[in-house]
């Protein structure tokens, strides 16, 4: 499969020379007229990425994708259906034949080379993971041939209480799936975020486009051989339901509710305990801020008290000096005396009550320290 290689299929000419007025200059560009010229050229040129046009003479893109799809030799080149028409049944038949993603005409240049550039993003994507699923799946049939399925879905509830992370939540739903030979895509649906995984490594547009199209179709939503999960926060889309095998299809069907609803669950306290614990640091800052401005308002405060200190001492040794020579009478000295005595005491009564304050917030800043740990 040649890497930059695209073949575009359009029994229109003027919708060829738009394709290729875009592209051309970006990739290895092939253009043919109908559905079985696009058989014919996908073993000459194999080609990463085929643009299909839908409504074509003799041949439907339909029916071109689900050939290519059934031939061992072109079922992994990645199909792009271009269409007119756009409605949900006609993603869902597009996506049921094994196209990646669709675009409605008209489009624009930047919307069509987006796409493309994330068409071969999963392309490469795939490539680079094909050894490192090979190995997975191995390593998970091998671990069926040694645990029921039961088992397998008890490891999985025991694993998932020990996970921290939505990533590592949604790999090991992943992981649970592959031992029951199951192909999987996953949307965690946060406050302000959908996040995507999927067992074959990237979700395909057409997936992700899925996943908020039939997002309140209701609990289950089937269109063989997938079916579709929805929980408010987690959905998970099966892609290969074994049709072939009713016993394991009707095991699945009982299972695959609970499994989805336990991972809704852990999702649930993966975000509660981020939220405390964003909640806590924030409370540990704005204490720490607090602290802080006590601290510098009890440094002023005894500034301030030991200057007043030094003031009325001086004070006291001013009048101690000049009331003697004023020539005022025992009462009168003793009133002034008095009066000097008392501010003192006053300033001494402030002192007490910082000392106080600052008592109690010691004893509130341990106790938080406790509540914080």
């Amino acid at each position: 499969m040649n890497s930059n290689t695209v073949l575009a299929v359009d029994d229109e000419p003027f919708n060829l020379e738009i394709i290729e007025e875009i592209l051309e200059d970006h990739y290895d560009l092939h253009c043919v007229a109908s559905g079985p010229e696009c058989l014919e050229a996908v073993r000459r040129i194999n080609p990463s990425v085929i643009l299909l046009d839908v409504s074509m003479p003799d041949m439907d893109g339909y029916e071109v994708c689900r050939r290519l799809k059934e031939d061992p030799e072109t079922s992994d080149i990645t199909v792009m259906f271009v269409s007119a028409r756009g409605s949900v049944e006609e993603r869902i038949e597009g996506y049921n034949v094994g196209a990646e993603d669709y675009i409605v005409k008209p489009f624009g240049q930047q919307e069509l080379q987006g796409k493309l550039d994330t068409l071969f993003k999963v392309v490469e994507n795939k490539r680079m993971l094909e050894q490192q699923l090979q190995d997975a799946t191995d390593t998970a049939f091998n671990a069926m041939a040694n645990s029921s399925e039961m088992g397998s879905i008890v490891q999985y509830v025991e694993q998932i209480g020990k996970i921290d992370e939505k990533e590592e939540l949604a790999q090991a739903l992943i992981n649970c799936m592959r031992g029951f030979g199951l192909k999987t895509s996953i949307e965690f649906r946060t406050k302000n975020n959908r996040s995507q995984y999927s067992s074959e490594g990237i979700c395909s547009p057409m997936v992700v486009e899925l996943f908020e199209l039939l997002q309140n179709k209701g609990r289950l939503y089937e269109f063989m051989p997938r079916i579709l999960v929805n929980y408010p926060r987690v959905s998970l889309l099966i892609m290969n339901l074994p049709s072939d095998d009713p016993e394991k299809l009707g095991r699945i069907r009982d299972n695959i509710c609970f499994v989805v609803g336990v991972t809704e669950h852990q999702l649930d306290a993966i975000l509660t305990r981020k939220q405390l614990g964003n909640q806590k640091l924030k409370l540990r800052q704005a204490f720490s801020m607090v602290r802080d401005k006590f601290e510098d308002l009890v440094g002023v405060l005894n500034l301030s008290h030991e200057m007043n200190e030094a003031i009325f001492r001086e004070l006291q040794e001013e009048f101690e000096d000049r009331i003697p020579l004023m020539g005022l009478d025992e009462d009168q000295e003793q009133y002034i005396y008095k009066k000097v005595d008392d501010t003192i005491q006053k300033s001494v009564a402030r002192e007490d009550l910082l000392q106080d304050i600052t008592r109690a917030f010691t004893e509130l800043e341990n106790d938080l320290s406790v509540m914080l740990k």
